[in-house]
């Protein structure tokens, strides 16, 4: 099918004047079996180093791939040019370029490939800015923040011609034991769905495909271990795993959705056709693609045991509505295409997931006539430099070295403001912010002086830098020592490492090193870190984890935890500097929440922590935005978005709990928190007062109205995070004993007051009921105004009334907080 367009003959597949769908129908008319396969799968490449064309990554889990007997086929994307090797970006720009020539010309229908790339805590390639990890974004409380943060993410991948982003994660935190915490925004549903919706909106402003991921209930394994089985009904599935996922879909306008790895009662999420069909697509009204999980599909086979060769493992994820095969391909390529010419596999199938992917290429103008290849970043560059830059010369990519910055100054600064607002101060007898009395610091701890303390398992750093020791970071990543020393300068800061990070490794040494020499290692550096101690007017003492995959860190994807001790020796390392009677400052740089022993449970004349400072791996200006709350230049205004156990043991637990999972007189486990979900100090003080509420009753269709007065009652400007809860006394299914359903940053200078004003529709105090619909219920309901879950202020006894009430997925989702004057 062509058209007449400007006396030129044009395809009608890439006449941008055309409708989408007439473009999708007339191009995929035209194409072949093997063609239409083809669109349906990655091959994972690494982009060259010399600005040449890209080259098939190789992996244990994946066969070669010769990608000149694929592309004349057509290729549906690319995955991970820039995220696989270290590549200077404007390189990686003339790769990728050069690479989709070669895709579109070997084509016949000249269609290049989609590449994305992770951004789960910044974009994923060499240089580009390291931003805070999500578990950082949920201790902002701060949507708009995160927004412009994803926002700025996004144009900088859009600018060396990436498409599509491997984030955010959804999961919900159900056990802090699994190693990937800090690739989630925190325990809370409601938490989670604002600050990703955020993320993926900030993401999509920039033209980039945001990825919603894993789909669904990863995060709630058993043990904590990754990949293992998951064990929940259908009412925790629909009330905690699943409404984050549907804000994002219903608000976020998110275009890809990502399965997850896990089986949830022996279905697999890539296997599953309720989820990713009927709910996903069918109820929820999602119309974008939905990619694997990378290997997923042929997991179903080698895992899951769910199929019993290649062909059997694509037929059930195609059928269950996976669209796109990712990183590379296996069960999408030959053992499909034989599957679907024997007759095996309805092609139907094929049409349905091609016909989304051919959409989702229109939207991005990749099949118009006129797209261009070029990414932004190397538009201005003369055409003789682009063509000749690989060749002619003894340093053929120095015209282009160096000319692109994906870390610049406006980034940095973002990066700062994220990590500032994260930084979350836990406890405070008053020893911060240091005064001018503090002369000497022992600054001791095995994060003191680590550079990539500050950085999650998905930071290209520790994602993939760690394996090309020789070539530099790209990134300055100040440490704590560094930042503590600029932050005060007259003051003396001794350093002391004192301990191994987990116990397994001595940094000293230069060979093996046995388990019983670094535990001696480890003895003496404590008793070294002792007497420093005695000679210091502050110990700060710099805890935490080092992020890694499949066990080579103590978090991060595959480092999963037997308990919430400290890694290695820090505890002991802590408890023995507590008992200095020194006023100790505890800072924990780690990817997940620790028990801290009497650092944060001690009784009255104990030895304690006069103040404990947490910052969830808070990116390249992590140690900057510490040392700020340390000094008092920065007012730390972070709440917790996951609970610190009071145990180290007490797994899984969670702030979102029925009474039955809270400390009772029928089990001798005590699952309190240390410190509760929401919890924050700040340098100053606020008084709530004055709680008005509009009626005590509202119809099961109806809204509660409340508002009360916040002052600052301190001597200092701050930020109050105000936290609505519900809480429902009696209902017709075991409830949590409360729930977050809003929240609000209040900042207000010294002395200054604001009025907080509350919406709360019925809606938003639905659940599923005994017959697996989601129900307002008539009764007693508490409208909790809190400063974390531990800390109600005010309660506002109301009333639901009439008939219950059956809501769906066009339901309110949010009880909105608005800030006002007095």
């Amino acid at each position: 099918m062509t058209l007449q367009t400007n006396q030129t003959a044009l395809p009608a597949w890439s006449d941008p004047t055309v409708g989408t769908a007439t473009r999708v129908k007339a191009l995929m008319a035209e194409m072949t079996l093997r063609e239409k396969v083809a669109q349906l799968f990655g091959v994972w490449v690494g982009a060259s180093a010399e600005g040449g064309e890209v080259a098939p990554h190789q992996h244990d889990m994946e066969d070669g791939v010769d990608l000149d007997a694929i592309l004349p086929d057509g290729l549906g994307q690319l995955t991970r040019p820039f995220g696989t090797n270290p590549v200077d970006p404007a390189l990686g720009a003339l790769s990728l370029l050069r690479t989709q020539e070669r895709v579109r010309s070997a084509n016949r229908f000249g269609i290049p490939a989609l590449a994305h790339e992770e951004c789960l805590a910044g974009f994923a390639a060499w240089g580009a800015t390291a931003y805070p990890v999500p578990l950082s974004w949920g201790a902002s409380f701060d949507p708009a923040l995160v927004r412009r943060m994803a926002a700025r993410i996004g144009q900088d991948m859009r600018s060396v011609g990436v498409h599509q982003g491997l984030a955010p994660v959804l999961d919900v935190v159900r056990d802090a034991r699994w190693g990937r915490v800090e690739e989630t925004i925190g325990e809370d549903p409601y938490l989670v769905g604002t600050v990703a919706t955020a993320y993926v909106q900030g993401l999509e402003s920039a033209g980039i495909v945001a990825t919603l991921k894993h789909f669904a209930g990863y995060s709630a394994s058993r043990g904590g271990r990754n990949h293992a089985p998951v064990s929940m009904g259908a009412r925790e599935r629909a009330d905690v795993i699943l409404p984050p996922f549907e804000m994002a879909v219903r608000e976020g306008g998110v275009r890809s959705v990502m399965h997850a790895y896990t089986d949830t009662d022996g279905i697999p999420s890539a296997a599953d056709r309720d989820l990713l069909t009927g709910l996903l697509r069918d109820t929820w009204g999602f119309d974008g693609t939905v990619v694997a999980d990378y290997f997923g599909i042929a997991f179903l086979k080698i895992m899951h045991g769910v199929a019993g060769d290649w062909a059997e493992a694509a037929a059930a994820a195609l059928a269950a509505g996976v669209d796109v095969e990712l990183p590379t391909v296996k069960t999408f390529g030959e053992p499909l295409v034989a599957a679907l010419e024997a007759g095996d596999v309805d092609v139907a199938l094929v049409d349905r997931a091609l016909e989304r992917v051919l959409r989702q290429k229109v939207d991005l103008g990749l099949l118009d006539a006129d797209w261009d290849p070029v990414p932004g970043v190397l538009r201005d560059v003369p055409a003789d430099v682009l063509a000749g830059v690989a060749a002619g010369s003894d340093d053929p990519a120095a015209a282009l070295r160096g000319t692109v910055d994906l870390d610049g100054p406006a980034n940095r600064a973002l990066a700062r403001e994220v990590a500032e607002q994260a930084v979350v101060l836990l406890a405070n007898d008053g020893v911060l912010p240091l005064g001018p009395g503090v002369r000497r610091i022992a600054l001791v701890g095995p994060t003191a002086e680590d550079p990539m303390a500050v950085l999650g398992c998905y930071s290209f750093p520790a994602h993939v830098g760690l394996a090309h020791p020789e070539i530099p970071l790209g990134l300055s990543l100040p440490t704590l020592a560094e930042s503590l020393r600029a932050e005060l300068p007259g003051v003396t800061v001794d350093v002391l490492p004192a301990i191994t990070l987990d116990g397994t490794s001595d940094p000293s040494s230069t060979g093996a090193v046995g388990t019983a020499e670094v535990a001696a290692a480890d003895a003496g550096g404590i008793a070294a870190a002792v007497e420093l101690a005695r000679e210091a007017d502050v110990v700060v003492v710099a805890l935490g984890d080092r992020a890694g995959l499949f066990g080579r860190g103590t978090s991060g994807e595959g480092c999963d935890a037997e308990s919430l001790r400290l890694p290695g020796a820090q505890q002991d390392l802590l408890d023995a500097l507590l008992a200095t009677g020194r006023p100790v400052v505890a800072t924990i740089l780690s990817g997940r929440p620790y028990a801290l022993g009497a650092a944060a449970t001690r009784a009255p004349g104990e030895p304690g922590a006069a103040a404990i400072v947490q910052a969830f791996f808070a990116g390249e200006e992590g140690t900057p935005a510490v040392a700020g709350v340390l000094s008092g230049r920065v007012a730390p205004s972070g709440r917790l978005p996951v609970s610190v156990p009071g145990t180290e043991g007490a797994q899984p637990t969670s702030y979102l709990a029925a009474t039955l999972a809270q400390a009772t007189d029928v089990s001798n486990i005590d699952p309190t928190a240390a410190f509760a979900f929401g919890h924050g100090l700040t340098y100053t003080s606020f008084d709530w007062s004055d709680l008005v509420v509009s009626a005590a009753e509202a119809a099961t269709d109806g809204a509660f109205e409340a508002s009360f007065v916040v002052r600052n009652t301190g001597g200092r400007d701050g930020v109050e995070v105000v936290q609505l809860y519900a809480h429902d006394p009696v209902a017709s299914v075991v409830r949590p004993v409360q729930r977050l359903v809003g929240y609000a940053r209040v900042p207000l200078a010294a002395g200054a007051s604001a009025r907080v004003s509350a919406t709360v529709p019925a809606d938003v105090l639905s659940f599923t009921g005994r017959d697996g619909r989601r129900i307002v219920e008539p009764g007693a309901i508490e409208l909790r105004f809190g400063a974390s879950s531990a800390d109600v202020r005010l309660v506002a006894p109301v009333s639901l009334v009439g008939d219950v009430r059956v809501v769906d997925h066009t339901r309110e989702l949010h009880a909105p907080l608005v800030v006002g004057e007095v």
